[in-house]
């Protein structure tokens, strides 16, 4: 996958996809596969944005049910099992404990009731390509049990809880950047750090209508036109900024964005995802992860241009007094305990709810036909989960639309690229067979990463001599040459945040930074005073406010 903008500019395609997130790239590969020709542009990079500010869950939402979502809760079980086959290396089952208190707001009957129809509308789980990643029902679990498991949730008014499967997603920035493969396979055309600045119009009497866009490149600061049939609007929390410079000056459309942040902190849990529900009825998510734990989400409504979101202090102070009120017994998280933030907007579809938390994970696809704009689509809301059944109904929508005859689509029959693995367990085995050097964590992790792509990231290892380990993980010098050559990253944040794990759990060290910085100039032929910059970029990602 290259940057090949003189394959874009002033080229004419049938559809035009804004937002490079899970959303947009899931849209490209669907659009592609079925056979329009297609262009994605992304402002930033590739799921750098909502799509990296996940909780790494791939779960059907036991949480809508409260709400008598059905429609939602099913369409995600489905998708759950749908991603887990065509993304084998990147979503795997895991166990769930969900607890219950005397007092809280769910007893622990009602959980027992949701438990059973959760099963119940999950009935075709197991219908795997993967039969080692079988997920078993429900069980109810005694405090006792649980307490053993993890010692640190909470004891006081423990009662029965829940042990259940879902899935999570190892990196949901390589799983974005899957679909995005995805598309390029099969014709699609990208391009990164491509900000519209503005539409092209065919005027007539009674409404516009959007034949074009243009789009800057911050990479090489030119500006171009392309031409498109129809322009898909996949911005997410920047949805209602695009709706506005099409319909001009005077609109006001303006979309709702609720904050997400996540810690990374020292390890307080085992082997299970626990779930926590809060004061408010909220549930929040402790996670093991790379012998860290992962703390996520908050759900709280953000005003104010997305462009400007950071995460502040405020905001981690609350989330880390929110979950020692609901997590740990003696030994309470502090904030020295933080090792990383994150955080991102998600674009919420609803306005009648009062509380975030407390509005649907529907999704909307919107033809702009009805506010005089012929050519453009907006799709809002949604869920990482129920990503590509949401891009085959756009799909279905652009066949009506143009009135070509429909194809069948096909992605939820085939592996994404670089995930063509028939069973994960024999996969590993097998390359642990083929590079005896290595140590066989390292080896899961990169074949987790990478999945088929693994051998080529090693080769390159090799031929330059770059197999040295980078951190505990086991990620090495060739993912650096690997994510520039390969997978269009163009900055020093792509290659720590997006294209590897050597900066999702904090900053590496400074010995890390530099070899990967010194690696990546010499890869992109950078000056000392670029390099300085990418670097002085990174340690504010890194910082914790």
């Amino acid at each position: 996958m290259k940057r090949e903008v003189s394959k874009i500019s002033e080229q004419h395609f049938d559809i035009l996809v804004i937002g490079g997130g899970i959303t947009g790239a899931a849209i490209a590969y669907e659009v592609a596969s079925r056979g329009f020709s297609v262009a994605l542009f992304e402002k930033n990079d590739f799921g750098g944005a909502t799509s990296a500010a996940t909780s790494k869950m791939i779960h059907g939402g036991l949480r809508y049910l409260a709400k008598m979502e059905f429609g939602l809760v099913r369409e995600s079980l489905r998708e759950r099992r749908v991603l887990t086959n065509i993304a084998p290396n990147f979503v795997h089952p895991s166990k769930f404990i969900l607890t219950t208190y005397k007092k809280g707001k769910t007893t622990a009957w009602m959980l027992k009731v949701a438990m059973v129809l959760y099963d119940f509308l999950s009935f075709d789980k197991n219908r795997l390509w993967d039969t080692s990643k079988k997920m078993p029902l429900h069980k109810s679990m005694r405090r006792d049990t649980v307490l053993e498991l993890e010692p640190n949730v909470k004891s006081d008014g423990l009662q029965q809880s829940q042990m259940y499967f879902d899935c999570f997603s190892c990196c949901p920035e390589r799983l974005t950047l899957a679909f995005v493969k995805s598309a390029v396979k099969y014709g699609a055309k990208v391009l990164n750090y491509a900000d519209i600045k503005d539409f092209i119009f065919e005027k007539n009497k009674d409404k516009k209508k959007i034949t074009g866009v243009k789009v800057f490149d911050k990479v090489t600061a030119n500006e171009f036109n392309v031409f498109g049939k129809q322009v898909i609007n996949c911005t997410g929390p920047w949805a209602d900024i695009i709706i506005n410079k099409v319909l001009g000056k005077m609109s006001t459309i303006e979309l709702r964005r609720s904050e997400g942040i996540h810690l990374i902190t020292k390890k307080v849990v085992n082997k299970h995802i626990v779930t926590a529900t809060t004061k408010s009825g909220r549930h929040c998510f402790v996670v093991p992860w790379r012998n860290y734990t992962l703390i996520g989400t908050t759900d709280k409504e953000f005003i104010g241009n997305p462009d400007d979101y950071r995460v502040s202090k405020n905001a981690v102070e609350e989330f880390l007094a929110e979950v020692n009120e609901v997590f740990g017994n003696e030994e309470k998280l502090n904030y020295s305990d933080v090792k990383f933030v994150y955080g991102g907007l998600r674009p919420l579809v609803e306005d009648q709810t009062e509380d975030v938390y407390e509005s649907s994970r529907k999704y909307e696809i919107v033809d702009h036909v009805k506010n005089g704009i012929s050519g453009l689509i907006t799709v809002e809301g949604g869920k990482y989960t129920t990503s590509r059944s949401l891009a085959e109904n756009v799909v279905n929508i652009l066949f009506e639309k143009t009135g070509a005859k429909k194809v069948p689509s096909l992605s939820a029959k085939q592996f994404l690229v670089g995930s063509e693995i028939e069973n994960c367990k024999d996969f590993i085995s097998e390359k642990s067979k083929k590079y005896p050097g290595l140590d066989k964590y390292q080896i899961e992790f990169l074949a987790k990463m990478y999945g088929t792509e693994m051998d080529t990231v090693l080769q390159i290892g090799e031929q330059k001599n770059r197999m040295q380990k980078l951190n505990n993980d086991g990620e090495i010098e060739a993912q650096v040459s690997y994510a520039i050559q390969n997978e269009m990253a163009v900055k020093l944040s792509d290659i720590f945040m997006r294209r590897t794990g050597l900066g999702t759990l904090g900053h590496p060290g400074d010995k890390v930074l530099t070899k990967v910085a010194n690696l990546a100039a010499k890869e992109l032929k950078w000056t000392k005073e670029k390099l300085v910059d990418e670097i002085t970029e990174m340690e504010e990602i890194f910082r914790i406010p």
